[in-house]
């Protein structure tokens, strides 16, 4: 595996160095798109998965923690800048593709920040490799779905999910799911608290997002409960007890009462350290202020 520099003059998101890792993932090699920014103990920042995943809904957070560290944020396979290949997204893949990004890039331990969906790699990786990890930070942790989360049964789950995929329903399901008034009413109801901050400039970057060729395949994934890191509470429950690292546990306190009754049940764990944040499912970008004052004051 190898790593090449990008200009950091063109379309840099953080404000940090661009970069590409050339990740090598059976006998094929795709670019993964990651930028790093300041300096002193490195920390690696997870965005969530989602349609609109991307590195720059971390970009509040990064910004401000770059101020005493080395911060890394990434696009995962499938998402944002990164190569979108037509692969089969499961929970393997991006379990490696996390194993190779970190041994590859950090020579040290790190400090590793996930949100949401992301939560679950995140604490399965810090529980296999527990040396690699000093720290660890989940900001409004999920693990389902949203089909999973609607009570869909796995047989139509998986449908959805290969029509989405096929060449010209799929894209055009995908186009309706992804249109500049659809994601403004998702992030209404579930993403943002404070409706004013979706402004036509906002939808307009989320949608730009969508807009990439093969952007649909991990989305779809996503959406369906196919990349979901566990299979039940019970065995996100296990996982989160399993891990003896200090961690800290960042509650949305106006999420949607599905993924806040998994937060609190999160939470009721003697070992798990919480803070609750006013926000949503969006918290780390909407009050990206109040969750890195919450993570530097656990730091």
């Amino acid at each position: 595996m190898n790593q090449a520099t990008l200009p950091t003059q063109n379309n840099s998101v953080i404000g940090g160095t661009k970069n590409v890792y050339n990740w090598n993932f059976l006998d094929k090699q795709y670019q993964i798109v990651y930028e790093t920014i300041g300096a002193g103990n490195p920390v690696l920042l997870l965005p969530p998965f989602s349609t609109v995943s991307s590195r720059t809904e971390m970009k509040g957070i990064a910004n401000l923690l770059a101020t005493t560290y080395q911060v890394t944020v990434l696009d995962w396979l499938g998402f944002g800048e990164s190569q979108c290949p037509p692969v089969d997204y499961n929970p393997a893949l991006f379990q490696q593709l996390l194993r190779d990004f970190i041994k590859s890039i950090f020579n040290s331990s790190i400090i590793l920040i996930a949100a949401g969906h992301a939560s679950g790699y995140a604490l399965k990786f810090a529980h296999d490799q527990p040396d690699i990890i000093s720290q660890l930070i989940l900001i409004a942790p999920t693990w389902q779905g949203p089909l999973r989360v609607m009570g869909l049964p796995d047989g139509v789950r998986n449908g959805v999910k290969n029509l989405v995929r096929s060449p010209f329903i799929g894209q055009g399901l995908y186009y309706l799911n992804t249109t500049p008034s659809f994601l403004k009413l998702m992030y209404k109801r579930h993403v943002y608290v404070d409706e004013s901050k979706l402004t036509p400039e906002f939808i307009a970057q989320k949608h730009q997002i969508t807009s990439k060729n093969g952007a649909r395949y991990a989305p779809a994934a996503f959406v369906t409960g196919a990349i979901d890191p566990v299979t039940d509470r019970e065995e996100f429950l296990q996982l989160l007890d399993s891990v003896s690292l200090p961690m800290l546990i960042i509650l949305a306190e106006n999420a949607p009462p599905k993924s806040k009754a998994e937060m609190e049940a999160m939470a009721e764990l003697e070992k798990v350290q919480t803070f609750r944040l006013r926000g949503t499912l969006g918290i780390y970008e909407e009050y990206h202020e109040a969750v890195t004052e919450a993570i530097q004051n656990f730091l």
